[in-house]
């Protein structure tokens, strides 16, 4: 606190001058607030930036009960139904690009005799 004290041109640290002006201290506590804020804004746009360059997407997701799910994964342009349990992730099919069919149907489609030749 002394080092910013004396860049900002105080003689002594705040807390010890009783005659310091209380101008002062709300300048340093402005400026230390702000450089927080600023803090938190680069943390949050580097974080935006890194989730936009994902090329991993979770579409949906449905639980079966005893932390096992079917999941539909988008990995680059392949969208992939994957079961999800304790200690393992298999591969169920490989679905066809979305075309505004929901996940009731896609699985349907994949576990449906027809798919299984």
């Amino acid at each position: 606190m002394i080092a910013w004290s004396s860049a900002l041109g105080f003689a002594e640290p705040l807390a010890g001058d009783p005659a310091s002006p209380p101008g002062k201290a709300l300048l340093v506590a402005v400026i230390v607030v702000g450089l927080l804020a600023a803090a938190a804004w680069a943390l949050r746009r580097k974080a935006e930036t890194r989730r936009a360059g994902r090329s991993v997407t979770i579409e949906t997701a449905v639980s079966l009960g005893e932390r096992r799910s079917l999941v539909i994964v988008a990995v680059e342009g392949r969208r992939l139904l994957l079961g999800l349990g304790p200690g393992h992730i298999g591969l169920v099919t490989e679905l066809a690009p979305a075309a505004g069919a929901s996940f009731g149907d896609a699985l349907d489609a994949s576990l449906s005799p027809r798919s299984r030749t």
